[in-house]
């Protein structure tokens, strides 16, 4: 990967973790598409997650994903073989659905569970980027492509940067207040002593 490449993935990554609290080993959900798109180039897909995402990953797959693959015959049972190396993630689908649909089900309205999700679907990616604070990662001519933030997650990090220059105001109320400044001090006016040129010194 190029240099400049890592540098932006490296700062992309960086603000999933400050504003979303995302953190290592990242959770990738890996589809169908993907599998198969790793098994036609010969990739090492965790290894190639882990360059683009800057850091160690755990690849995921659902029942749903791994479903799809099932259906599409013989042909496709290395892409099934790489998907059983993964660890599974419970959609709680009793009868498989999609997995466009599975995984937008998983990630949800918030990705609370912050995933990333590695997909080829066009579809898919569409629906996620409505969604703040999800990392999208997609095959480009054999070459991986972690995508720039949405413009819902760049919302999303203006309000919490907003947020943290300008407390709210129950937030504001616990602040200490500043101490009153002290007047200050007068001098106190009394007799004075007799000037010590004037008293004749004692013989």
């Amino acid at each position: 990967m190029r240099q400049k490449r890592a540098k932006a993935y490296r700062k992309l990554m960086s603000l999933y973790s400050l504003s979303f609290g995302f953190r290592q080993p990242y959770q990738v959900l890996v589809d169908s598409h993907m599998c198969k798109e790793a098994v036609s180039h010969k990739i090492e897909l965790v290894k190639q997650l882990g360059v683009v995402l800057q850091g160690t990953v755990k690849p995921m797959i659902t029942q749903c994903c791994i479903h799809e693959l099932y259906l599409q015959g013989k042909e496709q049972q290395p892409a099934v073989d790489l998907a059983k190396t993964f660890e599974r993630r419970k959609c709680n689908h009793r009868e498989a659905i999609p997995g466009e649909d599975c995984l937008a089900s998983v990630v949800g309205e918030t990705n609370k569970h912050r995933y990333v999700i590695a997909t080829q679907s066009q579809e898919l990616r569409q629906r996620l980027r409505a969604i703040p604070g999800v990392p999208i990662v997609h095959m480009n001519r054999s070459v991986m492509i972690l995508e720039p933030p949405s413009d819902a997650t760049l919302r999303v990090k203006a309000l919490e940067e907003e947020k943290a220059l300008h407390p709210a105001p129950p937030e504001a109320a616990k602040l200490p207040a500043p101490a009153p400044a002290e007047p200050p001090k007068k001098k106190k006016k009394g007799p004075k002593g007799p000037n010590p040129l004037s008293v004749k010194k004692k013989k």
